[in-house]
């Protein structure tokens, strides 16, 4: 305990400094910006830096990237609230509700609770991250190369599974990446594999490309594809009354209760926001002393899901940091963010670069002071935002994007990957594939092999040591479960109507 709080107080002697401080308040400024735009999420906006950010120190670069992830989920309310188009999927939960508030005349009454709950929430997430992070990581420390072979299949079949509409899109997804994880020199006996005999490709697909090829290139094409196939109605917002004591009474409980589901949740993987948030809607309107206002204008409905979603939000961070497994498209983008600085979040992650974990974690605390600051006064500045004509916002997006790829390795074939890999993302877009096991895949994969290879070595060639080690057998069967577990429900509810 005493070890947690020290290490938090050196952790905001680093992020109180004028630098990191700057950096925070560039990342939430710029996050809530790209979740006020509908379509552009961090996910995109972080694919997007990573090659602008490449000369950035590094604790420099995840404060600013973990303030975009932040603001996101903040800005995400105010175009769910006064559009009814949710900028992040962790808002479509408060669309609901929070439309129907702005059209009633209670859209300030909406976008401060959205506010106030974000912030009660971030906060109370970021404290339990502060503690629970160190203990999962210490567990993890345990882990021998058969435990951690186990942990990638666990985040294959887990992100594979729950993401996505089915799991043959999840799969194909996965072993796309994972085929492009072999492309290039066998680290064990130095032959090449599937490099075609392109020379660039001998060091294999930077996981750069792929990242802003799927999220940045694959991303704008797909909202480019579908620009003006919908109509958006906005709601005004002409002046910024708050809430009233009513309001606040209601609000509170639903904060606390969005936070208790959207933290535990967010931490598993691929929990995500979209549950918790609709889990948190459901807990409310059944809780609800006025359940029939759910649909029509409820306050809870909006207190507890943006609760909710920047619980989960917090809690996507503690897989990342202390195990190295995003469950989360930005968890994901991120991830390839700590490899283009050579490091490889885990376990280890907090003894080798303590500075940069403990610094991060503070940069929490204090971006949600910052994004509340930001919010509840410019929420009229922050709607209009979304005036912003879309084909150039499409355009700038591009064209940062294929500057980014070409100056990683001053490559065309760089520029032609990114546009290749752009086109197979907005396809998977199209049709419903999700791209976070893509990119799981190319990063985790040569992991992955890494560690059967050196548990098959330690046991001398017997694969039952995946089995007969306990921790891996247990996570073992928690990825069948995960995967084969929904389909054995079905069955056995077909068979039980029938």
């Amino acid at each position: 305990m005493f070890e947690i709080l020290a290490a938090l107080r050196d952790g905001f002697a680093g992020a109180l400094t004028l630098p990191h401080l700057g950096w925070a308040l560039v990342g939430v400024t710029l996050g809530t910006a790209v979740g006020v735009l509908p379509g552009i999420g961090p996910a995109l906006t972080v694919a997007v830096l990573l090659p602008v950010t490449f000369n950035l120190e590094p604790t420099s670069a995840f404060i600013m990237f973990a303030g975009i992830y932040y603001g996101a989920m903040y800005g995400g309310s105010t175009t769910s609230i006064l559009l009814n188009t949710p900028g992040e999927t962790g808002s479509i939960a408060t669309a609901i509700d929070g439309h129907m508030m702005a059209k009633n005349g209670r859209g300030a009454a909406a976008l401060t609770t959205a506010a106030v709950g974000s912030f009660v929430a971030g906060t109370l997430s970021a404290i339990l991250l502060t503690f629970f992070a160190p203990m999962l990581a210490s567990v993890a420390l345990r882990f021998g190369p058969a435990e951690y072979f186990a942990l990638t299949i666990l985040a294959f079949t887990a992100v594979s599974a729950l993401l996505g509409t089915s799991l043959t899109r999840g799969l194909f997804s996965l072993f796309m990446g994972l085929a492009l994880g072999l492309i290039g020199i066998d680290p064990l006996t130095g032959d090449a594999r599937f490099s075609f005999g392109i020379p660039q490709l001998l060091d294999g697909i930077d996981v750069v490309i792929l990242v802003i090829g799927l999220f940045a290139v694959g991303e704008t094409l797909y909202q480019a594809w579908s620009y003006g196939r919908q109509q958006f109605e906005m709601v005004t917002l002409h002046d910024f009354t708050g809430m009233n004591r009513e309001e606040w009474r209601r609000s509170w409980k639903p904060w606390l209760r969005g936070t208790a589901i959207g933290f535990p949740l967010g931490v598993l993987p691929a929990g995500g926001t979209v549950i918790p948030t609709f889990l948190s809607y459901l807990t409310e309107k059944r809780l609800s002393d006025h359940p029939e206002e759910f649909g029509k204008g409820a306050i809870e409905g909006v207190a507890g899901p943006e609760a909710a979603n920047n619980a989960a939000a917090a809690g996507v961070l503690v897989p990342l940091l202390t195990l190295g497994l995003p469950s989360s498209a930005t968890a994901a983008v991120m991830l390839a963010a700590f490899q283009q600085y050579g490091l490889q979040p885990g376990p280890l992650l907090f003894s080798t670069r303590p500075d940069l974990v403990w610094t991060l974690i503070a940069s929490l605390y204090i971006g949600n002071v910052m994004l509340l600051i930001l919010n509840l006064p410019l929420a009229g500045v922050w709607a209009r935002v979304m005036l912003v004509p879309r084909p150039l916002l499409f355009g700038g997006i591009l064209v940062l994007a294929s500057l980014g790829a070409y100056t990683l390795n001053r490559s065309m074939l760089d520029l032609f990957l990114l546009y290749l890999v752009g086109a197979v993302g907005c396809a998977m877009r199209v049709k419903a594939f999700p791209l976070v096991p893509a990119v799981l895949g190319l990063i985790l994969g040569p992991l992955s092999e890494q560690h059967f290879r050196r548990a098959m070595a330690i046991s001398e060639g017997d694969p039952s040591v995946f089995f007969t080690r306990p921790l891996s057998a247990v996570l073992l069967l928690v990825a069948a479960l995960t995967l084969f577990g929904p389909m054995l429900l079905r069955r056995t509810s077909n068979v039980n109507t029938n």
